[in-house]
């Protein structure tokens, strides 16, 4: 006991014969050793990681899914998962309810020190700067797009209507101010089947995002440090769709034109024209019709309207060709031999040679210049 005591006395004593410079070198180590203790107790360089996840939509739950499954599988890379949405009727939140993952609403409060890494899909809102910089690996975006090509709110959607034959999805680590425009940190290409509708090309990138984002998390350190800033060249805009988007102009667009513009927004927004001061819905797109005039010396002008017997469409001439539809809204939902009969025949019957304004489907632009021309005419 004694010899014990001894030693300590001759410790601190030769403590205290070390030089003032020394102890102090001792001291910063063990303090510095101290912090590097702490900040890997709050953030591991490796998965499993704790993830906060923000998301509000269909395209989004794919994502959480995966990642809610992971946390029980042999190769884990999710430790902790929590939930952000904007609203209490949005598919992300439901799915987290009907899976006990812990939701916070926006903005989230308590996250100092509680999560590695974020994943943002289908948010919608700019993040602030003070809020990513409480995640030691930043912020991840699951964007379905060849970025920088269609950066913005809708790029399913706008793939589709400007007919691209390529796209991908890519993960992206998000920066404060602007949308997108973060380094990209993984990308897989992805081929656009031909005649697939937004709504399909959306569920597939939504399926091949969720599985890209846990290959980026799996290894996401050595991702961040070979991440590739995006350039500028190629950058396009992708804003939201709007019922305006859906008015046809006979005049201007092609048939391939407007079968991709149904194909990107008609099962959201039905495709609009007018006939007869009114508008129409025009539903149940068949794609381009090839037909023959029973009266080849009549003149065709874009949104002349022939009723189709044989597949019981509606056919409306375009740009360059004939258009098909099946089922019109004017007041009521309407077949198109509904419509021939109802309002087309007695109309076609009623026009003389010579006579265009009625008979038509008329673009919202000419029917704005035709009743311009109207109001300017001498009485």
């Amino acid at each position: 006991m004694w010899g014990c005591r001894s030693a300590g006395v001759r410790l601190k004593l030769l403590g205290l014969l070390q030089p003032c410079w020394l102890r102090t070198r001792c001291r910063t180590r063990v303090v510095v050793n101290l912090q590097r203790f702490s900040t890997s107790l709050a953030s591991s360089p490796r998965p499993p990681w704790r993830v906060l996840f923000l998301g509000t939509d269909q395209f989004a739950v794919e994502s959480l899914k995966l990642l809610t499954s992971n946390r029980s599988s042999s190769k884990k890379i999710v430790e902790n998962l929590e939930v952000v949405t904007l609203s209490d009727d949005v598919p992300v939140r439901r799915f987290a309810q009907q899976n006990q993952l812990p939701l916070h609403s926006w903005p989230p409060e308590d996250v100092d020190g509680r999560f590695d890494v974020g994943v943002v899909v289908s948010f919608g809102v700019l993040l602030p700067e003070r809020l990513i910089k409480k995640f030691p690996h930043g912020i991840l975006n699951v964007h379905p797009s060849l970025l920088p090509r269609w950066r913005g709110p809708a790029p399913v959607f706008h793939t589709i209507l400007h007919g691209d034959t390529m796209t991908a999805v890519s993960i992206i680590q998000i920066r404060p101010h602007r949308f997108d425009v973060g380094p990209i940190l993984n990308q897989e290409l992805h081929q656009v089947s031909k005649n697939c509708t937004a709504e399909e090309l959306g569920a597939a990138l939504a399926t091949k995002g969720a599985h890209l984002l846990i290959d980026t998390l799996s290894t996401l350190s050595e991702r961040i440090a070979n991440k590739r800033e995006q350039g500028q060249i190629g950058a396009t805009f992708a804003p939201k769709i709007n019922a305006s988007m859906s008015w046809i102009l006979w005049e201007e667009q092609t048939c391939d034109q407007i079968d991709r513009l149904y194909r990107a927004i008609g099962s959201r927004i039905p495709l609009r024209t007018t006939w007869m001061d009114s508008t129409v819905k025009l539903m149940d797109f068949v794609g381009k019709c090839y037909i023959s005039l029973s009266d080849q010396r009549t003149t065709v002008i874009p949104g002349s309207v022939s009723f189709q017997k044989e597949s019981n469409t509606l056919a409306v001439c375009c740009k360059d060709g004939w258009v098909g539809f099946r089922t019109v809204v004017l007041k009521k939902r309407l077949t198109a031999v509904d419509f021939y009969n109802g309002y087309l025949h007695q109309t076609l019957q009623r026009n003389t040679p010579g006579q265009t304004a009625e008979g038509l489907f008329v673009s919202r632009k000419g029917r704005t210049e035709a009743h311009q021309m109207r109001d300017n005419s001498p009485m």
